[in-house]
C-alpha cells in the first residue's frame, strides 16, 4: 500500500521517557494499537476513563504495557508526542479538546497501523451494510486463496494483525468515527455503500459533517486506486457533486444500466470492468433482499478489480453465511419465527429489516436514540407491524412516532421481558423481530450483548 520510502519516512523513531505515545481507550482497537506501538519501539502508555475489561487488562499486563483505568492523568497524556484515540471517544471529550489545544496529533488506530503494512487495503464504509459487505468481500477473497485479513470495526484489531500477521490484503470495515481520525492513510479500493442520517449527535446534528466524514474513505487515493459507490443513493450522489476524485470510479445500481461497474439486468447482477465480465442470478445469492443485492454488487466489483475467477465469486456469493446479530434466524417456537437484528442501530437498518419481512411482525425496538427520525418507518410499520415492544429506558419518541400506526406499544426494560411480551402477542406464522433502530448502551454493554440476551431469552421460552 505504501512504498518503502514513504513507509520509512512515516515510521517514528522509538520514544523513550516522557513524551511517548499515549493510547486513549483500552478496547479492541486501543489494546491492539498499544501492542503494535510497543513492538515498534515506542514508549507506550494506555489510559481509559472507564473500567478496562478483564481480558484486555490481562493482555496489557502480559505485555508489560503501563496503563490506567477510571481516570485520565492529564500530565502524562498531555506530554505525548502523538495520541491514538479509540473511535468511541468523541471529539467533545475534555481530554481530546485539551490535546487539540496543545497541538498534539490525535489519530486513529487504523491511521497508526497503516504506517507498518504494505498490504493492499479494501475499505468499506456506509451507514448500512458495512459489516455484511466487509464479511462477504473477505469471504470471496479468502475462498480465492488470497492471503487476506479482516479488521476495522470487526474481528481482531487492524493494529494487532499488522503486528502479528503478514497479510497481502486487508478488508477493513471503516466507521465514520474511524475515518474522522485518519489523515495519511490510503485505501486502495474504497467502497461507499450509502449515506443516511446516523450518529448525528457526534456531528453537531449536521448531515453535511457526517457526509464529509464518509467521503474521507477516498482521501489520498491516486489514479491507480478505485472508488466503488452506489449510483442510486441520493446523499452519495449529492456529496460527490462538490468533490473531486482521482481514483477510478466504479458505480453500482439496480435502477439503471452501468457501463463500467455493476447493474441489474432483469434478475441478474452484471459486472463489467476493463474486459472483466461477471453475471449471476440474484436467486442464487446467499443473501436475499434488495439491500443485499447492493452489498453483493459492491463485493463482486472488488473481486473483479482483483481479477478473481467467476466460478470462485459465484460459489462464494452462494454459500456465504451472514454475520451474527444481522437478520439472524434464532428459531421457531409454536410456529412463531424469532429474528435477531440487534446490529440495526439506526432507523435505516430497521427499514431494511422490515422491508425484507414476509409475515406479520411484532417489532422489538428502542434503546439510546441518536436523534432518530422515525418517519421513514411509518408506512412499513402500518403495513407489517402488529405491535411494538419498546426495549429501552426512554421510549417517549417511539410512542409518539408510531401511536397512529399500531394499536399496541408497550415498554420493557430487559431482553427477557421484551421476548416474553412479544411471544404472548404473536400468533402462529408471525415473526418476532428485534431490530432496535437505536444504540444499546442504556441497558446493554453493546449490540452483541443485546443480541445474545435476546437469543437466550428466546431459548428460555
Amino acid at each position: 500500500m505504501i512504498n518503502e520510502s514513504t513507509h520509512i519516512a512515516n515510521q517514528k523513531l522509538p520514544l523513550q521517557g516522557a513524551g511517548g505515545l499515549v493510547v486513549l481507550g483500552a478496547g479492541e482497537s486501543g489494546v491492539g494499537a498499544a501492542y503494535l506501538a510497543q513492538q515498534q519501539g515506542y514508549d507506550v502508555f494506555v489510559s481509559d476513563f472507564g473500567a478496562i475489561a478483564t481480558d484486555y487488562k490481562k493482555q496489557l499486563q502480559d505485555w508489560k504495557i503501563p496503563f490506567e483505568e477510571k481516570q485520565h492523568t492529564e500530565e502524562k497524556i498531555l506530554s505525548a508526542v502523538e495520541v491514538i484515540k479509540s473511535p468511541g471517544i468523541p471529539e467533545k471529550a475534555p481530554i481530546v479538546k485539551k490535546l487539540k489545544e496543545k497541538g498534539i496529533p490525535v489519530i486513529s488506530e487504523i491511521e497508526f497501523a497503516g504506517r507498518y503494512t504494505n498490504a493492499k487495503i479494501i475499505g468499506v464504509t456506509g451507514s448500512n451494510g458495512k459489516t455484511t459487505t466487509t464479511s462477504l468481500t473477505y469471504h470471496i477473497l479468502k475462498s480465492a486463496g488470497l492471503n487476506v485479513g479482516l479488521a476495522g470495526n470487526i474481528g481482531k484489531s487492524f493494529a494487532y494483525q499488522v503486528a502479528t500477521e503478514k497479510y497481502d490484503y486487508y478488508v477493513l470495515e471503516l466507521s465514520s468515527f474511524m475515518l474522522d481520525d485518519m489523515y495519511e492513510f490510503k485505501v486502495d479500493i474504497a467502497i461507499l455503500l450509502n449515506i443516511t442520517p446516523d450518529h448525528l449527535d457526534r456531528y453537531d446534528y449536521k448531515m453535511d459533517n457526517y457526509v464529509a466524514s464518509k467521503f474521507r474513505v477516498t482521501q489520498n487515493q491516486t489514479a491507480n486506486d478505485y472508488f466503488i459507490f452506489c449510483a442510486d443513493d441520493p446523499e452519495t450522489i449529492k456529496g460527490m457533486q462538490s468533490r473531486e476524485f482521482t481514483a477510478q470510479m466504479l458505480p453500482f445500481s439496480i435502477e439503471k444500466t452501468i457501463e463500467t461497474g455493476a447493474y441489474l439486468d432483469n434478475d441478474n447482477i452484471v459486472i463489467n470492468i476493463h474486459q472483466q465480465h461477471f453475471q449471476m442470478s440474484i436467486t442464487e445469492l446467499a443473501l436475499q433482499g434488495k439491500h443485499n443485492v447492493y452489498n453483493s454488487m459492491a463485493s463482486g466489483i472488488v473481486a473483479k478489480v482483483l481479477e478473481l475467477r467467476n466460478e470462485t465469486i459465484r460459489e462464494s456469493m452462494g454459500d456465504f453465511k451472514n454475520i451474527e446479530h444481522r437478520l439472524e434466524s434464532v428459531g421457531k417456537i409454536s410456529g412463531i419465527s424469532f429474528i435477531n437484528d440487534s446490529k440495526a442501530t439506526n432507523v435505516n437498518s430497521t427499514w431494511y429489516a422490515l422491508e425484507s419481512m414476509t409475515s406479520d411482525v411484532i417489532l422489538i425496538m428502542g434503546g439510546v436514540d441518536k436523534g432518530n427520525d422515525y418517519t421513514m418507518l411509518n408506512e412499513l410499520v402500518r403495513q407489517k407491524v402488529k405491535a411494538i415492544v419498546c426495549l429501552g429506558r426512554d421510549n417517549d419518541r417511539i410512542h409518539k412516532a408510531f401511536e397512529h400506526d399500531v394499536d399496541t406499544i408497550i415498554d420493557t426494560v430487559s431482553a427477557e421481558q421484551a421476548v416474553q411480551a412479544a411471544y404472548h402477542m404473536a400468533t402462529k406464522g408471525d415473526t418476532v423481530l428485534l431490530s432496535p433502530a437505536c444504540a444499546s448502551f442504556d441497558l446493554f454493554k453493546n449490540y452483541e450483548d443485546r443480541g445474545n440476551q435476546f437469543k437466550q431469552a428466546v431459548k428460555e421460552l
